[in-house]
């Protein structure tokens, strides 16, 4: 059975339909904690299906450097198969991608390497994209450039703003995310080449 950890910033969306299809019994996953870098409302997530969580917030460190510290320090504990960030809205240290790689994944509201960063749906509506995506992909110590695992175009639609689109996007990225991470524990999807 494949360890999870999720890691979140926000509402948690994701991390509740991973919680949602890691509790059917053929699931080859379980989620063994959810951590935050704030106080996200998504926690409340994990205290629903009786998971442990906990807040690393990142003001509370003079660098990202100390924070990425105690956060490695934290996911030791649980000692996790696989970190997904889904939804941080943090990039991680190099220092802590090194310490738990290749096994850390990521949620991308875009096709990448189609508008990378924190604003990938205002960025193709600002591009005058005709579609974007839903992507996941390994971590690495760039923005959203490690390699892609799974992903899947989106169609801008006439009139969309970026909460529309965003809508439609996150159900592909939920699935994605879900079959992503029962394929890797399964060994159907390597994380490495």
């Amino acid at each position: 059975m494949l360890t999870v950890a999720v890691l979140i910033s926000g509402a948690g969306s994701n991390l509740r339909a991973l919680l949602e299809a890691a509790r059917h019994p053929d699931f080859p996953a379980r989620i063994v904690v959810v951590g935050a870098d704030r106080d996200a409302e998504g926690l409340a997530h994990a205290a629903d299906f009786g998971i442990p969580s906990f807040t690393v917030p990142f003001r509370s460190f003079p660098d990202r450097e100390a924070w990425g510290e105690e956060l490695g320090r934290q996911l030791e504990v649980w000692s996790p198969d696989l970190i997904v960030l889904s939804g941080l809205m943090r990039l991680l240290p190099a220092s802590l991608v090194s310490r738990f790689a290749p096994n850390i994944i990521n949620t991308h509201p875009a096709y990448l390497p189609e508008f990378p960063g924190a604003h990938g749906v205002r960025d193709a509506l600002a591009a005058g994209a005709e579609q974007t995506g839903a992507s996941v992909i390994v971590v690495d110590d760039g923005v959203d450039s490690g390699p892609i695992l799974a992903q899947e175009r989106v169609v801008i639609e006439p009139g969309d703003t970026e909460s529309t689109l965003h809508d439609r996007i996150k159900p592909v990225e939920r699935r994605l995310l879900i079959d992503v991470v029962r394929r890797i524990a399964t060994g159907d999807l390597a994380l490495t080449p």
